[in-house]
């Protein structure tokens, strides 16, 4: 099956498909101990409309500060970039922006933007992501890697040189806690700390 052929296949799964959110509890007791203690203590379980859960969501209980950025494009400028926000699971497999499989199982979610290179116009109205990176080795949860180096560990999650990417930003248009469907795509809203986020769970950019 070409590339094409699956991105429509999985389009159209999304565009058809209907989900739900429900508490998902505490977050997982295989976490790193500071990254656990780090993380709300109630997270959000996306539920797709057959029951099967396609992934759990915690965010951070309090959202780092650092000097306000000078970047372009940044909703959420004085989060330090590479900062641990979050912890998403996948009980099966599940995807990631792209439409990269990620495989079940356990991921930390770090904050960066993509580079003004040119080579990532239009893929969101903001630069803000979340990259998807194996929770096994990501333990250090005041840690603030550089762009290559979150990369890298992104590049664990999907298996190829590109990290696994959700897109996020600060969500000011006053959405209560929840998902909402957005077009093709399904977007969770909540919070890191007292900031209000929206992250696309479901959904991939087919540009």
């Amino acid at each position: 099956m070409n590339k094409s052929l699956i991105c429509a296949v999985l389009l159209a799964a999304t565009a058809f498909g209907q989900y739900k959110v429900e508490p998902a509890g505490p977050p997982p007791s295989d976490l790193a101990p500071a990254v656990k203690e780090a993380m709300q203590k109630d997270g959000a379980k996306v539920v797709a409309s057959n029951g099967s859960v396609f992934c759990e969501v915690w965010l951070r209980a309090t959202a780092p500060a650092g000097t306000k950025s000078t970047e372009q494009g940044v909703s959420l400028p004085t989060i330090p970039h590479g900062s641990l926000l979050g912890v998403i699971r996948f009980p099966g497999q599940g995807s990631e922006r792209r439409g990269s499989a990620i495989q079940p199982g356990l991921y930390t979610l770090r904050y960066s933007y993509y580079p003004p290179d040119g080579n990532h116009q239009g893929v969101s109205p903001q630069r803000d992501f979340l990259l998807i990176v194996p929770a096994a080795s990501d333990t250090d949860v005041n840690s603030t890697p550089s762009y290559k180096e979150v990369v890298a560990m992104s590049s664990k999650a999907t298996g190829t040189p590109h990290p696994g990417v959700l897109s996020f930003w600060k969500d000011a248009d006053g959405h209560a806690p929840g998902l909402t469907q957005e077009g093709e795509e399904w977007v969770l809203h909540a919070k890191v700390g007292d900031t209000p986020v929206a992250i696309i769970v479901v959904g991939m950019f087919a540009g």
